[in-house]
């Protein structure tokens, strides 16, 4: 009966039917395989993207299957897939490609940095016009690098700032860093756009604001609009850092200052005691960036006694070796001395209004009126400060009290040299 009917149906059906037939069933099969293909690719991208996002690192000691502590992407991977059906089957199936190797990770990483990239330099040739912003570097391999931030306007009227690349440099001459900059200013920008770029800003290193062979002036000899700027963040850094250094003085509280947090550093069983009586941590403090000197500042300030308890806790006990209880009692005169603690409370007071001025120096959305008028509000309550100065010398705040004073007369400043040493730093600070 079977051979009758393929008998009787033999040359009426069209083979090019057939085909097509076969055809469409073979595309459907292979779309779904693409879209699932593309699923699982997105699944292992988003968690790609989330290490990024938060600034974690992706790979752990051992990736393999049976580590206890594969990392953090992934252990993300792992928790998609306990949610993802699609996900869970391909790692447990796949033989060929299963997208989770460092080496895969790192070719994702790759064309998620081209798509980036792409993106920005169709936005910087759309726009209008465009500044660079760039700063030497080393890494932790000592490898010499260059930052290259673009700062432009898009078509939406908005100032973005982006980060372009990390560029690997020779070493840190005038003439490998603008060799290196001008290559990637010929990429982003095609020739006859030259006049584009109106503004370049670095740090007031001599490397790269000489006038006749920094970087500054090899690039405006090649761009012709594009003046230099001092980073007015890092002016406010040298500007606060001649305050101190000049002043010998200042100086050494500054550099006593940086000693608490080295002190805790060193031992865990000094920060122990630290944690118990004081309960709170003692930040670094730095040459270039003030915001961690005011941190520092603001942290002995307010728990000044609690940190004489725990210096005089350390020297007491037993469990402490000579050279340890020796740097404390040095510690405990250092809180308990009038010249140390005028100083405290002078920058207490003067370092929450350079905070504020170097946020406000820091944020992407700034132009010239705004620096304008925040400089104006320093100026003014530095001078609202100087003005208070005979004042607030006198004052007992000034002179950081202590619960026992001690019995031994220690030299002092004096009023006058102290009322002296104030107005010279806030005049720093004004000039």
């Amino acid at each position: 009966m079977d051979n009758s009917v393929k008998l009787a149906v033999l040359g009426k059906t069209s083979i090019a039917a057939q085909l097509d037939d076969g055809h469409r069933i073979a595309l459907r099969r292979h779309n779904e395989e693409v879209d699932k293909n593309r699923h699982i690719l997105s699944k292992i991208i988003d968690c790609i993207k989330f290490c990024g996002a938060f600034e974690l690192a992706m790979r752990g000691h051992d990736e393999s299957d049976s580590s206890d502590n594969p990392g953090i992407f992934r252990g993300l991977v792992d928790l998609m897939a306990s949610i993802d059906h699609d996900l869970r089957q391909h790692l447990e199936n796949a033989t060929v490609f299963k997208g989770t190797s460092k080496t895969v990770q790192n070719e994702i990483l790759d064309c998620m940095l081209a798509v980036l990239r792409e993106r920005i330099v169709e936005e910087v040739k759309a726009a209008k016009f465009l500044a660079i912003q760039a700063d030497e570097t080393t890494d932790i391999s000592t490898h010499c690098q260059l930052v290259m931030v673009l700062r432009y306007i898009d078509q939406r009227n908005r100032i973005q700032e982006r980060f372009f690349e990390f560029i690997k440099l020779p070493n840190a001459c005038a003439d490998a860093i603008a060799s290196a900059l001008s290559e990637r200013l010929r990429f982003i920008l095609p020739q006859g756009q030259e006049r584009k770029l109106i503004a370049q800003a670095y740090d007031g290193a001599a490397v790269m604001r000489g006038t006749t062979g920094g970087v500054q002036r090899k690039i405006q000899d090649i761009y012709a609009n594009a003046h230099y700027v001092h980073c007015y963040a890092h002016q406010l850094n040298l500007v606060m850092q001649q305050a101190t250094s000049h002043i010998p003085q200042i100086s050494h509280f500054f550099s006593d200052i940086a000693g608490f947090a080295s002190f805790f550093t060193k031992s865990s069983k000094r920060t122990a005691v630290l944690d118990e009586v004081v309960a709170h941590r003692l930040p670094s403090a730095s040459a270039t960036r003030w915001n961690f000197n005011s941190r520092a500042v603001n942290t002995v300030y307010e728990h000044k006694d609690d940190l004489v308890r725990c210096f005089q806790t350390i020297r007491n006990s037993e469990g402490f070796d000579a050279p340890t209880k020796r740097d404390a009692g040095g510690f405990v005169r250092m809180l308990e001395d009038e010249a140390f603690c005028f100083f405290l409370a002078l920058f207490h007071k003067i370092m929450p209004h350079v905070d504020m001025l170097y946020n406000h120096l820091q944020k992407r959305n700034i132009d010239s009126v705004t620096i304008a008028g925040i400089t104006q509000t320093f100026i003014s309550r530095m001078q609202a400060i100087r003005e208070a100065l005979p004042n607030l010398v006198v004052d007992e705040e000034y002179r950081g009290p202590v619960q026992d004073p001690p019995t031994k007369r220690r030299r002092t400043l004096g009023e006058d040299r102290q009322h002296h040493l104030a107005l010279e730093v806030s005049t720093s600070c004004l000039v």
